[in-house]
């Protein structure tokens, strides 16, 4: 397949899954413009590296791991930095303590756990093609997602952030 090819296939596909990517990237930094941020940057990747797409059928997964690539990437920039309390907003998403219990939940588990539940039960992926998202057997796409959810569940049960206030005395 030709470069021009490649790289329409690539453009089409961010068009046609932008809020997948995003919801993705979202799951990663839990903040609306960083989300935004990452999926630029990853689009800018993606189209600029175009040609290195082996298998057309799969630009989708390409697209996505590089889209958790640049999430990683972020987190490991951006690791520490303080935010100035005007920055903080006065509502948004996460308003909801349903929605702060599940990030906070999705925040317990390592960058590899949590995409495994992102790409499941956010984007319902199939296993098989989170296994190749992520390059890896779907048996150990199984067990990692199990060790995930419990890890959710235990956080949840024993109270989510309730439970880590009193924990850290607040």
């Amino acid at each position: 397949m030709r470069t021009e090819k490649k790289e329409k296939l690539v453009q089409e596909c961010l068009i046609g899954n932008y809020g997948k990517y995003y919801r993705i990237a979202y799951s990663y930094v839990f903040q609306e413009q960083d989300a935004m941020d990452i999926v630029q940057e990853a689009a800018y990747k993606a189209i600029l590296k175009s040609d290195s797409l082996k298998q057309p059928e799969y630009v989708d997964t390409w697209v996505c791991r590089i889209v958790m690539n640049e999430a990683v990437r972020f987190l490991a920039q951006y690791r520490g930095r303080t935010v100035a309390m005007e920055e903080v907003p006065e509502e948004g998403v996460a308003d909801h303590i349903e929605d702060v219990d599940l990030q906070a939940a999705l925040g317990k588990l390592d960058e590899g756990e949590r995409a495994i539940v992102v790409l499941k039960y956010f984007e319902e992926e199939k296993l098989g093609t989170i296994a190749r998202i992520l390059d890896m057997n779907v048996n150990t796409v199984k067990s990692r997602l199990y060790r995930a959810l419990e890890k959710m569940r235990k956080y949840m049960e024993a109270g989510g952030m309730e439970y880590e206030y009193v924990e850290e005395g607040v």
